[in-house]
């Protein structure tokens, strides 16, 4: 008995260092991961803000890494959200393939004459580095979800998708609301000329023959570039106040296109239809009106010289003739 309680002394004193053994393992394993999984760093095309993360460590913004750093250290279980550094764009376009939402997305808004415009453009900016202007951009909007257009809720740094989701709830709206203050500034002929055609014959023009007076080309272009020129002067100073800071910078509206709704545009086609008819009706009016008024100078000439009618009638026969007969048993051989 006394041989078989020394073989057990060693076993029981082994375990407990077996089990300190594992533990310390596992304690290595995780404060080696926790200690790796502290640095970070940062593409040249984004911008990193690093929130605390420990067990015991508040989760404010730590420090904010800029774009194409090297490793960095960034403590213990933080997190580092990243926003993109390079120059982005929002794109509103009828174009289903090119547009930053699903879909056709036109912003529609009235003219000063009340009349649905379509405006189609581009919003070019950079979101500003500054490492406080970051700390408070992440505070104000990498705290909170977004919901995208597939319904989806979303971080602003989750990636194009979360990022578009921001953009789609907190920038958009500025935007449209610029855009509909300056349009509303102009009338539709202003800025579409072919507005004029449906508005002027709506009211009945004096002279259906000729299509009502419209802007030209030249007139349009240069309100069109009046209405760009206004959302750029306005648009960084609302985007400012409206999000509580200067966050965006070189920030530029590309109005590329103003389009009449569906409706309108049909009338507009229409209308340009049946000027082009009555054109072509007046035409033939004046074709009728010379080939008449020829006809009678040169009836007068024959009255005066009877053989250039005979003459001429020769000249009118068909190929072929060899013989004309102008009647009462008259004969004239052509060859």
């Amino acid at each position: 008995m006394a041989t078989q309680r020394g073989h057990g002394q060693p076993a029981r004193r082994i375990a407990p260092l077996v089990s300190a053994g594992v533990v310390g393992m596992v304690v290595l394993v995780v404060a080696l991961t926790a200690a790796f999984g502290g640095f970070d760093k940062t593409t040249g095309g984004e911008v990193g803000v690093v929130r605390n993360g420990g067990w015991f460590d508040n989760n404010r913004v730590r420090q904010v890494i800029q774009p194409a750093s090297g490793l960095t250290w960034t403590g213990l279980y933080s997190t580092t959200h990243k926003y993109p550094a390079q120059q982005r764009f929002y794109t509103i376009t009828s174009d289903a393939r090119r547009g930053d939402r699903t879909g056709v997305d036109v912003v529609n808004t009235p003219s000063g004459d009340g009349v649905d415009m379509g405006i189609e453009g581009t919003v070019y900016f950079t979101l500003n580095l500054d490492p406080t202007t970051m700390t408070t951009f992440d505070n104000k909007f990498g705290t909170r979800q977004f919901r995208g257009t597939d319904g989806t809720l979303r971080y602003a740094y989750d990636g194009d998708e979360g990022w578009s989701s921001f953009l789609d709830a907190i920038v958009r709206p500025v935007i449209d609301n610029d855009l509909r203050i300056q349009i509303s500034g102009f009338r539709c002929a202003e800025l579409v000329s072919s507005c004029a055609l449906v508005q002027n014959g709506a009211q009945g023009t004096a002279n259906v023959g000729t299509p009502p007076a419209a802007a030209t080309g030249q007139n349009n272009n240069s309100n069109i570039a009046k209405v760009q020129d206004a959302v750029n002067s306005s648009l960084a100073k609302d985007l400012a106040d409206m999000l509580g800071g200067a966050f965006f910078e070189d920030i530029k509206f590309n109005l590329a296109r103003v389009t009449l709704p569906a409706a309108v545009q049909d009338a507009v086609n229409k209308a340009q239809a049946a000027y082009a008819a009555v054109s072509e009706a007046q035409a033939r009016v004046a074709q009728a009106k010379a080939d008449a008024d020829a006809n009678k100078t040169r009836q007068l000439g024959y009255n005066a010289c009877s053989a250039c009618a005979q003459i001429d009638i020769i000249k009118a026969l068909p190929p072929g003739v060899t013989t004309y007969a102008p009647g009462a048993g008259a004969a004239v051989p052509l060859k």
